[in-house]
């Protein structure tokens, strides 16, 4: 038995070393996923150029991640020939509800609400230098426009009625638009001040929106206007920073990790895992070729993109 001891213990040693060895390249892989966007599982909307695209972030062995859905105006035979121009440049690419539906806007001047399973749209209109826009209870659609002849204008539409406009009022630099269904609060972001709207005559024949307050930006330059998942605020994003707005509160606090972050395009949390991907402009461009992360950290490289605008889809 005295011969075969030490057989008995290295055999023990290498066993207990592969295990080892094993674990460490477990935790390793881990943490190396852990450092990358796949490790929040989701679908990421992104838009730009004149395509609107969308990414699956999180797939098994694909870098960079494989695109599961692309729209391009030029390609959908039910919209107007003079409304396929208005979609070279996208600036928005909400997803509405479940996700099913995506809304577009373009500083071209188009506006498109999308299904998802056909790439269908079922809505359109114009609206010039469309900035941001969001889907009001009753099927009716609110978009910022911004600065161009006939902009700087807060728009409502109906989706039965495509291009006609059911009523507009002043948004100087009109940029960003959040229906909040909890507060039954529709939120507009100008160039200087955040307004809260609320439904009037809304089961008529003539809606409208009547603003209710009016919050002063921390500073000009009014840009983003996104809601965050579970929480009673709003990413805002201006010139020189980003911020948090309390829609409770009604006030205004420095984002804690993009505080001092310039031409910041977008900022979306995801839902499912609080992961937030943001775009910023790059140089001297007002595209961008990444997509920035936090928590984890991470930047996805796409080159050759114009990217404005990621948002995180609720699906």
């Amino acid at each position: 038995m005295k011969a075969y001891l030490p057989w008995a213990l290295s055999a023990a040693a290498v066993l207990l070393l592969s295990v080892a060895c094993a674990l460490a390249e477990e935790a390793e892989e881990e943490a190396k996923a852990a450092r990358t966007p796949a490790s929040a599982a989701g679908e990421l909307i992104l838009c730009g150029w004149d395509e609107v695209f969308i990414l699956e972030v999180g797939a098994p062995e694909s870098s960079p991640p494989p695109k599961v859905w692309s729209w391009r105006a030029k390609d959908r035979p039910e919209l107007p020939d003079h409304m396929r121009d208005r979609f070279r440049t996208t600036d928005e690419c909400k997803p509405v509800g479940d996700g099913s539906r995506i809304l577009i806007t373009s500083s071209a001047g188009g506006v498109a609400l999308v299904e998802r399973a056909s790439g269908r749209a079922i809505f359109w209109a114009i609206a010039p230098n469309a900035h941001s826009a969001d889907l009001l209870p009753g099927d009716r659609v609110a978009v910022a426009a911004s600065h161009k002849e006939n902009g700087n204008r807060l728009i409502l539409f109906d989706l039965d009625t495509p291009e006609r406009e059911v009523w507009s009022d002043d948004l100087s630099w009109g940029h960003g638009i959040v229906w909040d269904d909890a507060r039954q609060i529709l939120w507009a972001l100008s160039g200087h001040d955040l307004r809260a709207y609320r439904l009037k005559d809304w089961d008529s024949d003539s809606p409208s929106l009547a603003g209710l307050f009016a919050v002063d930006l921390p500073e000009s330059g009014g840009h983003d206007l996104y809601a965050v998942p579970g929480t009673p605020e709003l990413s805002v994003t201006t010139g020189s920073h980003c911020w948090l707005f309390d829609r409770d509160a009604r006030t205004f606090r420095l984002h804690p990790s993009l505080s001092e972050e310039r031409g910041v395009k977008s900022i979306s949390v995801n839902p499912s895992s609080g992961q937030t991907a943001y775009v910023q402009a790059e140089g001297e461009n007002w595209w961008a070729e990444r997509v920035h992360f936090l928590g984890p950290d991470d930047v996805l490289h796409l080159p050759g993109e114009h990217l404005y605008k990621a948002r995180w889809n609720a699906r």
